[in-house]
C-alpha cells in the first residue's frame, strides 16, 4: 500500500480544504491534499452553487486571499471570453448577473483559478493533490489521528496518507466517526443550548435537505428526452408545510414562510449591468431563471452564447425525504440516487408541464448542461451538502451569540479567539425531520478560534462545515466564503504550530501565543472584526 506523507494532511479539497492547503503552503510546509471528485473547489465548483455572500463583500468581510480568488475569476472572463465592452468595464463584473450573487459564474472558472493559485506549489514539490480518493479508516493513538487510509473511486486501490496534522474537509465529516473524534448531527435540544429556535428534545437526525443541483439552457427544438425514473412518485410528493407539491413554482417563502408563486422566464431581454444582487433588499428568488443565473448572454458579444445558463438550486430541488449521515455506504448511495432522481423529475416537469406565461405548459427548449457541471450524466458533480457531523469543540456557537432579534444594536458576541468575520442569515431549509425552513436575521458574526478545536483530539483541525456550531447556526457558518476563512485558519494554524512547537490548544489558552497568532492571521489579510455595520 502506497504511502503519502507531507507536514499536514488535508482530507478533502473543497473550498475549505483549498483554503487549508493555500495557509499551510504560503508558511513554508509541505502539503498532500486528497478529494473524492475530480473537481477541486466543492460548492463553488462540483456541488455548481454561485458563492452565497453578504452585502459588503466588494468593500470588506473576506479573507485576502478569498478576495484574489473572486478577483482572479472576474479577470478570467475578461482574458478568455468574449464580453461586451460595457461588461468588460464593468469593475464588479458579475458573468452570470444573477440575483443571489454579485459573483454568479461557471463552476469551471473557479476551478480554473483555485487550480492556478496551487499551481506554484505544485510544481515546486510541496503540494501533493490526490484524486479522487475517499477517506475509509483512520490510525488514532490515544488523542492523535496517525494515518488515514483512503480508497480510489474507479480502481478501488488504497493509499494511506499522514501529517504531524490532519485537516478535516470532506464535506460530511467522514473523519469525525473514522478517528473516534466526539461530534454531533442534527437538530440539539433548547435544553442544551439555549437557543430560542431548537426544539425541547434533540433530534440527531434531523439534518437540513441536501440537493442534487444542475444547469440548464433554453434553445430552439424539442429537447424532452425519457420520463425518469420515479417522475409520478415526485410527481405527486406533497409536503404537509409546502402549499402544494414539491416540484412546482409554489413553495414556502423562507423568511415569512407564507405560500408564495415564483416565475421562470427563460432568457428575459434584461441588461445584465442593472441587476443588482443584494440580498438586504431583495433574496432574488422571485424569479427563478435569474436567480442562480451563472451566464447571461447579454454580458457576451452577440452569438457566444445562445441562451443565458442557469443553474438550478431552487426548492423543489430540496431532499429531505431521509438522513444521509451516519448510515450505512449502500443507503446512502440509494438516497443520493433518490435525490438525483428528484433533480431529474425538476427539470422534466419543467420541460414539460411548468407553466408559461403565455397560458402553455412547459418548455422543450430546456437543456441539461452536464458540460457546463463536468458529468455526463448532466446534473452536478457532487451533491450539495448544507449539513455535516459537528465537532463538539471547545467553543460552540449558538443562535444567541448572533441572532439579531436577541442581539439588535450591541451586534453579535465578541470572542477574545477571533480568527475570521462572516455574514449571512441563519439560512435553514426544510429538514428530515419535517421541518419547514427556518430563517432568522444575523448580525455580522466573528469565527471564534475555540470552534475549530476538538474537546480532546489534538492534532485534528477542521476545515469548513465540521466546526462547532450548531444545527441553527451551521445555517449561516457554512457560506462559501466563511468556508474559506475557516479553512484559511485551519492550514495557518497547523503552520504556526509546528513552527512554534505548540498545540492549537495552548494556542487558544494562551493569551500571549494567541495574541501572536492574531498578529500573523493579521498579516496573512485575515480580518477577525467587523467595523460599524448592522445585521439584516
Amino acid at each position: 500500500m502506497k504511502e503519502y506523507s507531507a507536514d499536514i494532511a488535508i482530507i478533502g479539497g473543497g473550498l475549505g480544504g483549498v483554503a487549508a492547503a493555500l495557509g499551510a503552503l504560503r508558511s513554508g510546509h509541505s502539503v498532500v491534499m486528497t478529494e473524492e471528485f475530480d473537481w477541486l473547489g466543492g460548492q463553488m465548483t462540483s456541488q455548481a452553487v454561485p458563492p452565497d455572500e453578504h452585502s459588503w463583500v466588494e468593500q470588506f468581510g473576506i479573507t485576502r486571499s478569498y478576495r484574489a480568488l473572486r478577483n482572479g475569476i472576474r479577470q478570467y472572463y475578461r482574458d478568455h471570453y468574449p464580453l461586451t465592452e460595457k461588461s468588460r468595464a464593468w469593475g464588479d463584473l458579475n458573468p452570470g448577473a444573477g440575483f443571489v450573487s454579485r459573483l454568479c459564474h461557471e463552476p469551471r472558472v473557479g476551478l480554473a483559478v483555485m487550480e492556478a493559485m496551487l499551481m506554484p506549489y505544485r510544481g515546486g514539490g510541496k503540494l501533493t493533490v490526490l484524486q479522487p480518493y475517499k477517506p475509509i479508516s483512520a490510525e488514532v493513538d490515544g488523542d492523535r489521528v496517525r494515518a488515514v487510509t483512503l480508497r480510489h473511486r474507479d480502481s478501488g486501490d488504497t493509499i494511506v496518507v499522514t501529517g504531524k496534522y490532519i485537516i478535516e474537509a470532506t464535506e460530511l465529516g467522514d473523519l469525525l466517526p473514522m478517528t473516534g473524534t466526539e461530534y454531533v448531527t442534527g437538530f440539539e435540544s433548547r435544553r442544551d443550548t439555549g437557543e430560542p429556535s431548537a426544539p425541547a428534545e434533540a433530534q440527531p437526525t434531523n439534518s437540513q435537505a441536501v440537493s442534487i443541483c444542475f444547469a440548464i439552457d433554453h434553445v430552439d427544438g424539442n429537447q424532452v428526452g425519457d420520463k425518469p425514473r420515479n417522475y409520478d412518485k415526485w410527481r405527486a410528493y406533497t409536503p404537509s408545510f409546502w402549499g402544494g407539491p414539491l416540484i412546482g413554482f409554489v413553495a414556502p417563502h423562507p423568511r415569512t414562510l407564507e405560500t408564495t408563486v415564483r416565475s421562470f422566464t427563460p432568457n428575459p431581454d434584461d441588461d445584465p449591468t442593472l441587476v443588482d444582487a443584494d440580498q438586504r433588499r431583495n433574496p432574488g428568488d422571485g424569479n427563478l431563471w435569474t436567480f442562480r443565473r451563472i451566464a447571461a448572454r447579454r454580458n457576451f458579444v452577440a452569438g457566444a452564447y445562445a441562451s443565458d445558463i442557469c443553474l438550478v438550486n431552487w426548492p423543489m430541488l430540496d431532499y429531505f425525504e431521509h438522513p444521509i449521515i451516519d448510515v450505512p455506504e449502500a443507503v446512502y448511495d440509494e438516497r443520493i440516487r433518490d435525490a438525483a432522481d428528484l433533480a431529474y423529475s425538476v427539470f422534466y416537469w419543467l420541460q414539460t408541464e411548468a407553466p408559461r406565461e403565455d397560458g402553455g405548459q412547459g418548455f422543450p427548449g430546456l437543456r441539461l448542461r452536464g458540460d457546463i457541471t463536468g458529468t455526463n450524466h448532466g446534473l452536478a458533480m457532487a451533491p450539495y451538502i448544507r449539513e455535516s457531523r459537528r465537532i463538539k469543540a471547545v467553543t460552540t456557537i449558538v443562535e444567541q451569540d448572533l441572532s439579531y432579534d436577541v442581539r439588535g444594536e450591541r451586534g453579535a458576541v465578541h470572542y477574545r479567539d477571533s480568527v475570521g468575520i462572516g455574514m449571512y442569515r441563519i439560512d435553514l431549509h426544510p429538514s428530515t425531520g419535517g421541518d419547514n425552513y427556518i430563517d432568522v436575521a444575523s448580525c455580522p458574526f466573528e469565527i471564534p478560534l475555540g470552534a475549530l478545536l476538538p474537546e480532546r483530539v489534538s492534532n485534528l483541525i477542521p476545515a469548513g462545515k465540521t466546526i462547532g456550531t450548531t444545527h441553527i447556526t451551521n445555517g449561516c457558518y457554512r457560506l462559501h466564503p466563511v468556508e474559506w476563512n475557516i479553512g484559511e485558519v485551519a492550514g495557518l494554524l497547523a503552520a504556526y504550530c509546528l513552527n512554534q512547537g505548540v498545540t492549537p490548544h495552548q494556542v487558544q489558552a494562551d493569551d500571549a501565543l494567541l495574541t501572536d497568532f492574531q498578529a500573523r492571521l493579521y498579516a496573512e489579510g485575515i480580518e477577525t472584526r467587523w467595523p460599524d455595520v448592522r445585521g439584516y
